[in-house]
């Protein structure tokens, strides 16, 4: 098993925010410092990269921070470019911020000063959104500026659209660099890019939320509720005032459809990826998980089918076992673990959000374009036979609420029965009130759709108490491990 842990200095959650109109946004005048001498101009000579970001709060500041305190070390990989920023385009240019303006840069609040400017090589996008954002990378692809962006929720919807924007331009297509959309600081999309063009990737799993692994990681260590953890979380500033998009499984599967793309060649709506987020979990549930040997993770899976000719993917919570690789990432670290024919089993593990790792992996993207790497393919080649299927076969663990009452196995036998569901194993905690009366299924491997039927049918039982939760178990051998 081949691991690549990456240490990043701070995780601190970052906010998008939506850009003021061009319209307003020209009325007031942006300032500049004045110029130091060691900078040059893109007019000069080919031995500067010039920059303008869009975004001047967390992730921007990170960029502006790195650039200038690696700038000599920067100039050496790269065989002499200086790298320089130009502009810097906000919603507020009074605004005070946390980190210094680089001399002879410009803070401007119009799109234009950055876009129709013919010096700047590199757009930097990290102002979040999936409006003004695409018009201001389509507009860069259109006027041939390169572009790197850490905005997942924009490529997740438009990654066919912007492949297209590339393929229009032709020959003359700007590079097009993401790194830092997926998992922050962890560099797996320049992996699936380049390692492993030669393997055949059957799956791809991953723990690509912060905030979700940190509460899960609450809940199973310190045996805190749901609502214990999630106060706790939003405290720390993991959690958003609304944490819909986490913990309802959203971010991840945003995530989940680019890697997807790159490991498969499948494209797929979003929207067609089944997601169930962490909001129906109980502390009961981490009773069972120990009870197995393992633990809960909400987990990103794409994977081949049986046959290995279609895609199928989910975000929901999984079942690990404790020697899982990924049972041990724990607080609000991401890891992704690759499945391939030569290489087995690849874990990456690091910090998935927060200022310096995103600005991180921008900052390799633009160092990769200042040296003058190519890629023709940003999302990989599409394949033309996989196709992606709602359906997977996997272990399912089903949790059962139940009003006391006679012929409860018997009848929980034939409804299973009914829909070619075949029990492993049943388990029960003791029942120290009738009200919270419930036992757990393991099941044998089984098609997600048989699942789902069995489910409804089990909730129109008499028996049965309020709506019947289920979750795959993520490895197939999970009871050898």
């Amino acid at each position: 098993m081949r691991f690549v842990t990456l240490l990043s200095a701070i995780a601190v959650s970052s906010s998008s925010w939506t850009m003021m109109s061009a319209a307003f946004s020209s009325l007031q005048t942006p300032f500049v410092r004045k110029a130091s001498s060691l900078s040059m101009s893109a007019s000069d000579d080919s031995s500067t990269i010039t920059i303008g970001i869009f975004g001047g709060g967390t992730v921007g500041g990170g960029i502006v921070g790195i650039l200038d305190k690696k700038s000599d070390y920067i100039k050496q990989l790269t065989g002499g470019k200086n790298v320089k920023i130009k502009s810097i385009c906000v919603r507020d240019s009074k605004k005070k911020r946390d980190f210094d303006i680089p001399e002879g840069c410009t803070v401007t609040t119009d799109y234009d000063d950055i876009l129709n400017d013919s010096s700047i090589d590199v757009v930097v996008e990290v102002m979040g959104g999936t409006t003004d954002a695409k018009d201001i990378i389509y507009s860069a692809i259109k006027k041939g500026k390169a572009v790197v962006t850490a905005n997942k929720a924009l490529i997740a919807a438009y990654l066919p659209e912007i492949q297209e924007k590339l393929d229009e331009m032709g020959d003359d297509a700007p590079e097009f660099r993401y790194e830092a959309a997926v998992c922050g600081g962890i560099p797996i999309i320049r992996s699936l890019q380049q390692d492993f063009p030669g393997d055949d990737i059957s799956m791809i799993s991953g723990i690509i939320n912060g905030c979700t692994n940190y509460m899960l990681t609450g809940m199973d260590q310190k045996g805190m509720s749901y609502d214990e953890v999630l106060d706790e979380a939003s405290k720390l500033g993991y959690a958003e005032a609304d944490p819909t998009l986490d913990v309802g499984g959203f971010d991840a599967r945003s995530k989940l459809r680019i890697l997807m793309r790159l490991a498969f060649g499948v494209d797929v709506d979003e929207e067609d990826i089944a997601c169930d987020g962490i909001t129906d979990l109980t502390k009961i549930d981490f009773e069972y998980a120990k009870m197995m040997g393992g633990t809960i993770k909400l987990i990103g899976v794409a994977k081949t089918t049986t046959d290995a000719e279609n895609v199928a993917a989910f975000v929901s919570p999984c079942y690990v076992t404790n020697s899982d690789p990924l049972a041990t990432v724990n607080g609000a670290t991401n890891a992704v673990e690759i499945i391939s024919s030569n290489l087995q089993s690849s874990t990456y593990i690091g910090q998935g959000a927060g200022r310096y790792p995103t600005a991180n992996s921008c900052i390799n993207d633009i160092v990769t374009l200042a040296s003058g790497q190519k890629t023709k393919q940003p999302f990989n080649p599409e394949s033309k036979s996989k196709k992606f299927v709602q359906d997977y076969d996997s272990v399912f663990y089903i949790r059962i609420s139940y009003r006391d009452g006679l012929g409860i196995t018997r009848n929980l036998g034939e409804v299973c029965e009914k829909f070619g569901v075949s029990i492993h194993s049943i388990l029960q905690n003791p029942i120290t009130s009738k009200d919270d009366a419930g036992f757990v299924v393991i099941t044998e491997k089984v098609p997600l759709s048989n699942i789902k039927k069995t489910c409804a049918e089990l909730e129109e039982c008499d028996w049965c108490n309020g709506e019947v939760f289920y979750m795959p178990v993520l490895r197939e051998d999970w009871v050898s491990n």
